[in-house]
């Protein structure tokens, strides 16, 4: 988060799996007040990938680390929809990913569509595919100012 008088959250993400995958640093702008029907959030996006560095160029721009977990799951696609199935697990020692214990015996399904501006027609096309997943799962769409 930045030192600013209104919260500018970055998220920075890299692979554990593969040593000397480049980081990602992704802005996510404010949920767009529109449409209550609408299906889905509908928000900026900018995602960046960087070098190795990046957590200590944050520190020297002025950013602190608000908190920190590891994500252990599958990506699939279809079309332009990504569907993230993963477990949280919380670090139980800061920057140390090898003692993590999970944060909930369930797994989070997530539902991305990066798109241009005006694409209405992706919501429905995710409202459909998580209609899908019904039986097994159920997707809502999260307010983040719920969460903070």
């Amino acid at each position: 988060k930045g030192q600013q008088a209104s919260p500018f959250v970055l998220r920075a993400r890299r692979s554990m799996d593969k040593s000397g995958m480049p980081w990602h640093l992704r802005y996510l702008g404010q949920p767009e007040i529109g449409d209550k029907n609408r299906h889905a959030l509908v928000r900026n996006c900018v995602d960046i990938a960087t070098s190795d560095n990046l957590t200590d160029f944050l520190v020297e721009m002025g950013f602190r680390m608000d908190h920190e977990f590891v994500a252990k799951g599958h990506v699939f696609r279809k079309g332009i929809m990504k569907i993230v199935v993963y477990k949280i697990f919380r670090i139980l020692m800061p920057g140390n990913t090898d003692s993590i214990e999970p944060l909930s015996l369930s797994y989070l399904v997530e539902l991305n569509v990066v798109a241009p501006a005006g694409q209405d027609v992706v919501s429905d096309d995710m409202r459909n595919f998580a209609e899908q997943l019904k039986p097994l799962v159920h997707l809502e769409k999260i307010d983040p100012k719920r969460l903070m």
